[in-house]
Formats: structure tokens, C-alpha cells, sequence
């Protein structure tokens, strides 16, 4: 790592972090969080401003004496970078200091996107950003990346990932290759922390502590805060509910991992695994729109172009999918008791029935139901939460 970053916030960082949450925010009210004298506060902020990390932003309503001053993040006093890298599809975002988006790039992680190819157009992808943006690179405080995992974000490493269309996916040393590329310091986390970072970071205001996030796509993985804090265990297996068991004579999901699996029943995989057996089973079914092709050619796409226009087959599968998804969530939420459940991935996305379906399951076999009732959300950032949350994670550990 190089400039910029490191983990212990001071007070400085901690007034910052207020001011962001909360603006605009007067000097009396930064008060009430800090056991600081006013004199203290005064020139803490004084600072701030005179470095550009913060800014006046007009005056509040009077009390009876002056109005005061209010205070506000100066968002173009530094940038941060966000990656999203998925077995479908990849995301470059560069962010101001208020994590709003100026630009997202996007592109598909086809059989061609190599580690390599992939480290080389993010190198490129950052320097057209900067230049198009004309910020200066010593402008860049970082580059958050939310990878799928399992990796290992001591040693910065993704380990052996499943699913990608492109070999060499193996033990890669990302973070010292990004690093490389960019000549940016680089945190390395996993893609469902990330997300659910984003996610929380939206929502900072409502002084939520407790957040499940579950995401629902080619495989299944999930992330927890608890106590405003992302939950690490002894080893990074994000992708872990996929291998929940929720029928103990159930299917394996192409031979691998436990029978009876979650995501055997319940992620893109097992809804294409479905759907092509019920095609060769009895072609009459899908006689008609999308489906009217070789079971070996279906695939999320047609599935979900079928199911908009009315398969009632397809209809069948996405709906038994969603009730097998609403018991794993279940599971989840009497073990974990978050406040606020988020869910994202295609599967999500793709369809109201799955997304609903899952939920009213879930609602049903929730204990406690009469005094906990959780509350369930696509999210605010959706499919840009990961790239946010990953320039979160920066913005969280950089050094003022």
C-alpha cells in the first residue's frame, strides 16, 4: 500500500465522517457526537477547511442568536475508483468524495477477459477516466475492488473462483497487479461486502446495524453487518449459503458441493439446468416464443425473455426456485436477525415473481414474527452497488 490508506480513523476522520452522513451539519451539532471544546471544534474545522476537505455551505435557522454555519463535504476535493468484477460482467466507476458517479464503465467478462486482459483494460479504463474527467492521478486516493470470491484480501489474492467464461482464474495476485497498472494503492474485499457496504452507505442516515445482503445470480453469495461492521470469518467464503442444505435427498448442482444444496434450487444454474430438462422432456412445452430452440442453446437470457412473455412452464420454475430461495433466506434471518435484508443479482432483477415469491416464503417462516419483522429491499444502488461499495471501503480507510 502507498499513500492515503490506512485503518485506525482519528477524530479528524471521525468529524469528517459525521459531516458526510449528515449534511449539511452545523458546529452545535457536530458538538452533541464529540467530547471536544468548542474552541477545539473551532479549530479542527478551521483545518478542514483551509486543507478543502470540507466547506461552508450557507447558514441554519437562528435560535435566537447568530445563524449558524453550516458545514458540508467538498466533493470534488478528492476521487476514488470502485471495480465490480463478476463472472458475467464487469464495472469501472470513478466517484467524488460524496460517492456520486461521475462516469461508469461496463463491460462483459467474456471467455477472452483473462486476468491479465482484464488488469490491462482497467489500467487503460482509469487513465481515459482521468483524462476525460481532467482530474490529476495525485488527485485519486485509490482503487476499491469488489471481487467474487473466495480470495484472500490479506495476501490480496483471488483463489479459485467458479464459473468464469475465461481461463486463469486461479491464485491471481490482483491487488499488486492493479496496483501495478494504476499506480494507485488498492483494497481487495469481496463482491457481497462490497455491495452490502454500498447498500448501507446509502441508507447511513437511518442509523440502521444490522443488514443481510443476498445475492442471487450465477451463484449465490451473501455478506452481514452487524453493529455497523461487515462480518468477517476465519476465511472468505462469501459464496457459502449456496451450500445451505435444504433438502437433505436433494440434487448436486453439476455434481459438486453438498446435496440438496440452496443453490442447486435457486441461482441462474439451477433454473437453466431445469429448464433444459423439462425442454427435452416434452417439447410441446416450449413450442411457442423464446423457447422455440434446442434445449442446449436456452440459457438465462431466453429463460427470462420467456417468462416476460407468459411461459407458464417457465412460470412453474421460477416460482418453485423462489419458494426453495425464501426457505434459505429464512434460515438466514432467524440465525442472523438483520433489520434490513437486501437482495440483488439477476434473478432479482430479472423478475418481480422470483423477488416477491422469496419473500412472502420467507415471511412465513420467520420466528418471532409477531415482534421481529424484518424489512426487505431490491436496494437503492442495485446493480452499481458493488463498484460504490468497493470506493467506499476507500473512503473509509484513507488517511487525512
Amino acid at each position: 500500500m502507498v499513500k492515503h490508506i490506512k485503518g485506525i480513523p482519528s477524530v479528524k476522520k471521525a468529524v469528517y465522517d459525521l459531516i458526510a452522513s449528515r449534511r449539511p451539519i452545523s458546529k452545535a451539532e457536530i458538538m452533541e457526537h464529540f467530547q471536544l471544546t468548542s474552541s477545539s471544534l473551532t479549530r479542527l474545522l478551521d483545518e478542514m477547511t483551509r486543507e478543502g476537505w470540507i466547506m461552508e455551505s450557507g447558514f441554519g435557522q437562528s435560535t435566537g442568536g447568530r445563524r449558524p454555519i453550516l458545514y458540508q463535504v467538498n466533493a470534488g476535493f478528492r476521487y476514488i475508483l470502485g471495480l465490480d468484477i463478476s463472472r458475467i460482467y464487469s464495472v469501472l466507476g470513478l466517484y467524488d468524495m460524496e460517492m456520486k458517479p461521475l462516469e461508469l464503465v461496463r463491460w462483459n467478462m467474456d471467455e477472452q477477459m483473462t486476468p491479465q486482459r482484464l488488469v490491462e483494460h482497467v489500467g487503460r479504463q482509469v487513465r481515459e477516466l482521468l483524462a476525460h474527467h481532467r482530474i490529476p492521478h495525485e488527485m485519486v486516493l485509490g482503487l476499491g475492488v469488489g471481487a467474487v470470491g473466495p480470495l484472500s484480501r490479506e495476501q490480496g489474492l483471488i483463489l479459485n473462483p467458479l464459473y468464469f467464461a475465461a481461463p486463469g482464474w486461479y491464485n491471481v495476485p490482483l491487488r499488486s497487479w492493479l496496483a501495478e497498472a494504476t499506480g494507485l494503492p488498492v483494497i481487495l474485499e469481496n463482491g457481497a461486502n462490497t455491495a452490502l457496504t454500498g447498500e448501507h452507505w446509502m441508507v447511513r442516515g437511518e442509523d440502521i446495524r444490522h443488514m443481510l445482503y443476498v445475492h442471487v445470480g450465477t451463484g449465490l453469495r451473501s455478506a452481514m453487518i452487524s453493529n455497523g461492521r461487515i462480518v468477517h470469518g476465519a476465511i472468505d467464503m462469501e459464496g457459502s449459503i449456496g451450500q445451505m442444505i435444504i433438502q437433505t435427498d436433494g440434487p448436486r448442482l453439476h455434481g459438486t458441493g453438498n446435496y440438496g444444496a440452496l443453490e442447486a434450487f435457486a441461482s441462474v444454474q439451477a433454473v437453466e439446468q431445469q429448464v433444459r430438462a423439462r425442454s427435452k422432456m416434452s417439447r410441446a412445452q416450449w413450442s411457442g416464443g423464446n423457447l422455440a430452440i434446442k434445449p442446449e442453446a436456452i440459457n438465462f437470457a431466453t429463460i427470462a425473455q420467456a417468462l416476460e412473455e407468459g411461459n407458464e412452464y417457465v412460470r412453474e420454475i421460477f416460482t418453485q426456485s423462489a419458494a426453495y430461495m425464501g426457505i434459505g433466506l429464512a434460515n438466514l434471518i432467524n440465525t442472523l436477525h438483520p433489520e434490513r435484508i437486501i437482495l440483488g443479482g439477476v434473478m432479482i432483477s430479472a423478475s418481480d415473481l422470483f423477488y416477491h415469491t422469496a419473500i412472502a416464503v420467507a415471511e412465513q417462516n420467520i420466528y418471532y414474527s409477531d415482534s421481529y419483522q424484518p424489512e426487505f429491499s431490491r436496494g437503492i444502488l442495485q446493480e452499481t452497488a458493488v463498484s460504490t461499495g468497493a470506493a467506499v471501503m476507500v473512503w473509509n480507510e484513507m488517511d487525512m
